[in-house]
């Protein structure tokens, strides 16, 4: 069994081969990695030098059709198919509680089954930072129940450098007290982020009458775990977490055990 999963982003495609053998079946990530939607092409060469050859494939995309196509052309030339994954209205113990359920990010849906199988008897707000912010809310019972979408670090630099003069500068840093505007733009946009999340924090907290478990994913989380304010865990593959459990509920792999809270 050599499962690849993929996630289909705005910015960048992550890859990663999940294996496992007669002696450890619980499927392991033996190879991973990323690229941007411009490098795509190389893909199939990427997978190619791998040692651990992919049989089949299953992934989620938010990039659009045209990138999507792309991935597909590069996985055919290897002989693969991928399975691409939708946000239906229940899955693996989550309940998609969206007003339209299928128009759930489907990288957001496998994010909250990967927190489910992190957390099955609590509540977890999952943090996702990347081109957008996602801050997404898990009763404990399973249900989503809700969440809310913010532009990402780059995004907010880019809606200042249009709107304001002289402000291409440097990536700062994350300063108690910014005192130059590299450090200034960073900073405000980790505050901006961190208060959102400890907004929806609350909520949850007031809704469970417990805190919840709070998980940090995405390219860009390190960026905001210092401004965070919250106890949380910084997950790097959460929804590759999710799609190797809908990969088990398919019979693709042996179900993955869940990982035990922090």
């Amino acid at each position: 069994m050599n499962l690849l999963l993929l996630d289909l982003g705005n910015t960048r495609l992550k890859w990663g081969i999940w294996s496992g053998t007669r002696a450890s079946p619980e499927p392991q990530l033996t190879a991973h990695g990323a690229m941007s939607q411009q490098s795509i092409e190389t893909l199939a060469s990427e997978l190619g030098a791998q040692q651990t050859r992919p049989r089949s494939a299953l992934g989620c995309a938010v990039a659009g059709a045209v990138a999507t196509a792309r991935v597909d052309a590069q996985l055919a030339s290897l002989g693969l198919r991928c399975d691409w994954v939708h946000s239906p209205a229940q899955q693996c113990g989550v309940r998609n509680g969206y007003t339209n359920p299928s128009l759930l990010g489907p990288d957001r849906w496998a994010a909250l089954i990967g927190a489910r199988m992190r957390c099955a008897d609590g509540p977890v707000l999952v943090i996702s930072v990347g081109t957008a912010v996602t801050i997404d809310c898990l009763a404990s019972d399973g249900r989503f129940l809700g969440g809310v979408i913010l532009p990402g670090f780059g995004l907010m630099l880019k809606a200042l450098e249009m709107g304001t003069a002289g402000l291409n500068v440097p990536e700062g840093e994350l300063r108690e007290f910014p005192n130059n505007t590299s450090d200034a733009l960073m900073t405000g946009g980790a505050l901006a982020i961190s208060g959102a999340a400890r907004q929806m924090h609350e909520r949850l907290t007031r809704l469970e009458g417990r805190a919840p478990l709070v998980l940090l994913t995405g390219g860009a989380a390190p960026k905001l775990e210092l401004a965070l304010g919250l106890p949380h865990q910084t997950v790097d593959h959460l929804v590759f977490e999710g799609l190797l459990r809908i990969a088990g509920e398919r019979g693709l792999v042996r179900p993955p055990a869940a990982a035990a809270r922090a």
